[in-house]
C-alpha cells in the first residue's frame, strides 16, 4: 500500500519546476515549425511529449526503487552501459556523421546519455566506499579509470560534449569528496602542456568550432554561422521578445539546430530578455533544491549521488546558455529538458527521481 506521507515530503518545487521546463521546451519545438509546419510539428513535438511521458514513468522507478538495490547494483549498471557503448562502437546505428544509437527496429537509444547516471552511481558507491582512502593517490587510480573508460568511447562516436559531461562529473564528484585540490592543480598543468598533442586528436570540425568561437567572422557561412544566427535570434529577442510562433530566425530556418541545441535561443527571440530570465529561474530553483537535497542526503552514497546529478544538470545549463550567447564554443550539448532528445529526456526524469527518492529516504526511513 502507498504511503501516504510520501506526499507530505513530496518535493513539488522540484518536480514543478522539472514538469514546467519540459513543457516549455515542447511549446519551444512545436513553435519552430518552419517551411513545412504542419508535418514537422506534428512529428517532432508529439515525440517529444511521448518521450516526457516515458520520462515520467522512469522519474516513477527511480522514486520506487529500493535504495539497498541500487547500491548493489551500482557496478553493474556501469559495467551494462559501457557494453552498450563497445556494442555503439562496434555496429552502432549513424547519423549526421556520428555513430552514437543503437536501434531496435524503429527505437533507438544513445547509451551516451544513459552513462551520465550510471557514471555517478559508479563513482558514489566506489568513494563511499572507500572513505577517507581515497584521499591516497593510488586510490584515486579507479574512479579516474572510470570515468576515462566511457569518455574515451563517446569521443570516438564522436561526441565531444558529452565527453566533457562525464570528465566534468567525475573530477566534480571526487573534489566534492575531499580529494586534495594540489591533484586537480597538477591535473589542469599536465593537461595544459598536454593541449598540443590533445589538439592533434580533434576532428577537423572540431577544431573549427573552437576557432569559431575565437573569431565567428572568420567563417560566417562555415564553422562560424551557428554562434553568428544565434546570436542574431537571442538579440532580435529584445526586452519582450517577438512573441510565440513569431521566431523569424527558426522559423525561416537561419538558425540549425533549432530545436536541439539551439531551443534556448529560439526560446530568447520569442520572450526576450524578461521570459530568458524565467527559464533561467526555473533550472535556478531546479538547482538549488537539488543542491539541497544533496547537502541534507541521509547517507555519503546519496550525497554522492544527488552531488553529482547536481553537476551534470548545471554544467549542461552554464555550457548551452554560454554557447548560445557566444560566450563558449559549440560543443553539441543539450539544455536539459528543454532540448529535443528521447534519450536525454528520459535520462533526466530518472535523475530528478532518484532526488526525489534521496529526500523521501531522508523522511520516512
Amino acid at each position: 500500500m502507498l504511503d501516504r506521507r510520501i506526499f507530505s515530503h513530496f518535493d513539488w518545487s522540484l518536480i514543478g519546476s522539472t514538469l514546467l521546463l519540459a513543457l516549455l521546451g515542447v511549446a519551444m519545438i512545436y513553435s519552430t515549425g518552419g517551411v513545412n509546419p504542419s508535418s514537422w510539428r506534428k512529428m517532432v513535438y508529439f515525440k517529444q511529449l511521448l518521450w516526457i511521458a516515458c520520462g515520467l514513468f522512469g522519474l516513477l522507478l527511480a522514486i520506487s526503487i529500493s535504495w539497498g538495490t541500487l547500491v548493489r547494483f551500482s557496478y553493474a549498471i556501469y559495467g551494462l552501459v559501457l557494453a552498450s557503448l563497445l556494442f555503439v562502437a562496434l555496429i552502432g546505428k549513424t547519423g549526421l556523421g556520428a555513430q552514437r544509437w543503437i536501434s531496435f527496429g524503429p527505437f533507438s537509444f544513445q547509451p551516451s546519455e544513459l552513462m551520465k547516471i550510471a557514471l555517478i552511481v559508479a563513482l558514489a558507491k566506489y568513494l563511499g566506499d572507500r572513505g577517507e582512502q581515497i584521499r591516497r593517490a593510488r586510490q584515486i587510480l579507479v574512479p579516474i579509470l572510470l570515468v576515462l573508460a566511457p569518455a574515451f568511447l563517446v569521443l570516438r562516436q564522436p561526441d565531444l560534449g558529452t565527453a566533457i559531461i562525464l570528465v566534468v562529473t567525475g573530477l566534480g564528484m571526487i573534489l566534492l569528496f575531499g580529494l586534495p585540490w594540489r591533484y586537480l592543480f597538477y591535473s589542469t598543468t599536465i593537461s595544459l602542456l598536454g593541449f598540443p598533442f590533445l589538439w592533434t586528436l580533434l576532428r577537423d570540425y572540431q577544431k573549427e568550432r573552437i576557432l569559431a568561437f575565437l573569431d565567428p567572422q572568420h567563417d560566417p557561412l562555415g564553422s562560424g554561422y551557428h554562434i553568428i544566427q544565434s546570436r542574431i535570434a537571442v538579440g532580435s529577442g529584445k526586452l519582450l521578445g517577438k512573441g510565440w510562433m513569431a521566431a523569424s530566425q527558426s522559423q525561416l530556418n537561419f538558425l540549425p539546430e533549432h530545436h536541439t541545441d539551439f531551443v534556448f535561443a529560439v526560446s530568447a527571440e520569442q520572450f526576450g530578455f524578461l521570459g530568458s530570465l524565467l527559464v533561467l529561474s526555473l533550472y535556478l530553483l531546479l538547482i538549488s533544491r537539488a543542491y539541497r537535497i544533496a547537502r541534507q542526503a541521509k547517507d555519503l552514497f546519496s550525497a554522492l549521488l544527488a552531488s553529482g546529478i547536481v553537476i551534470v544538470i548545471a554544467f549542461q545549463v552554464i555550457v548551452n546558455v554560454g554557447m548560445v550567447t557566444g560566450l563558449m564554443p559549440v560543443v553539441g550539448i543539450p539544455l536539459p529538458l528543454m532540448s529535443y532528445g528521447g534519450t536525454s529526456m528520459v535520462t533526466m526524469m530518472i535523475a530528478i527521481g532518484l532526488l526525489l527518492n534521496i529526500r523521501m529516504r531522508r523522511y520516512l526511513y
